[in-house]
């Protein structure tokens, strides 16, 4: 009898440390997914915050917890089901897919990209008390543009686990789902809230700590302005790399293979160092050729498009001008 307790209790101790493992597994494959969503992640940071600014500040927790929990639906409830269907039945659509959204990300650090060297920023009207129903529109609003951003979040993170099983796919996009949100909106939370403590200690007794106060209000703009330009050349990294891996994987191996002897050439050539350097010389080309994709698209999307506006303007004005 005691022996067939203890071999009992054996089995169960086996079967512990498979779960233990297993958990490990899809820990470290959700860790592996999230580092190469990375890009994205960093772009959903930047994005966020304009979201509540100007906003009282007693709202903008509020705003950003409902934004949050917006997020987490669209992962878990939209986007997780979907690309789980997708890569049981139809896999081979992940890489086209992944490489939509990867154009859609040069498009979207190149249309920055442009309008910073064009001037063409759109005006924003900062407002300090919120109805019900604008509040719900900019909450809304966030939230749709985080749908475009959680996908290809967890597309990236689904095409690096696309070797696992089913239920193993399914836990490690659950993890990334969750564990991103949370890191995402509440780098954000801190973000927006960082003004406001820095506020309070500038009204403290203490010279230093009111110098770190106001310190921390005036290093503001500038934290958000470095968080914007590292959003735009992650958009424009991953963007490119997801293009060019993907067109190797299609079977336009021209590009990447550039890409990657550019990286062995500098991994060979700088000794200790060529391993950072190598990886760095891949990602600035993967950003270029993001760039130059994006540009086509702006190019396509804007400029075109307001050239034959001002034409087609400038060929009626002259032609009222004649006939009067």
């Amino acid at each position: 009898m005691s022996g067939g307790l203890f071999a009992l209790l054996d089995d169960v101790a086996m079967l512990a440390r498979v779960a233990a493992a297993s958990i490990d597994d899809v820990g470290a494959a959700a860790g592996r997914a999230s580092i190469k969503a990375a890009g994205v992640v960093v772009d959903d940071t930047a994005v966020t915050p304009q979201y509540v600014q100007g906003v009282a500040a007693q709202r903008e927790l509020p705003m950003i917890a409902q934004i949050a929990k917006g997020s987490l639906r669209n992962k878990l409830i939209i986007i997780l089901p979907l690309a789980l269907l997708l890569s049981e039945f139809v896999p081979w659509l992940l890489t086209p897919i992944l490489m939509v959204g990867g154009a859609f990300l040069c498009y979207e650090g190149a249309e920055k990209v442009w309008h910073k060297l064009s001037g063409a920023h759109e005006e924003t009207h900062l407002v300090t008390e919120l109805s019900p129903e604008r509040e719900r529109a900019m909450v809304n609003g966030a939230i749709r543009t985080d749908l475009i951003l959680s996908a290809e979040i967890m597309v990236i993170a689904l095409n690096e686990v696309a070797d696992q099983g089913f239920w193993a796919r399914a836990a490690i996009l659950a993890v990334v789902g969750v564990g991103i949100t949370v890191l995402v909106y509440g780098v954000v939370a801190l973000i927006v809230k960082m003004d406001d403590v820095g506020l309070g200690l500038a009204r403290r007794s203490s010279n230093v700590v009111r110098t770190v106060g106001r310190g921390m209000v005036a290093g503001m703009p500038k934290l958000l302005a470095l968080i914007a330009v590292v959003g735009t050349a992650a958009m424009l990294w991953v963007g490119g790399h997801i293009l060019l891996v993907g067109a190797d994987d299609l079977g336009w191996h021209g590009p990447y293979a550039l890409v990657h002897h550019l990286e062995e050439l500098v991994h060979d050539a700088t000794g200790a160092l060529g391993t950072v350097l190598g990886w760095s010389a891949n990602t600035a080309a993967s950003a270029v050729a993001g760039l130059v994709v994006g540009a086509i698209i702006v190019l396509l999307l804007h400029v075109v498009p307001r050239r034959r506006d001002h034409v087609r303007k400038g060929t009626t004005g002259g032609d009222d001008a004649h006939a009067a």
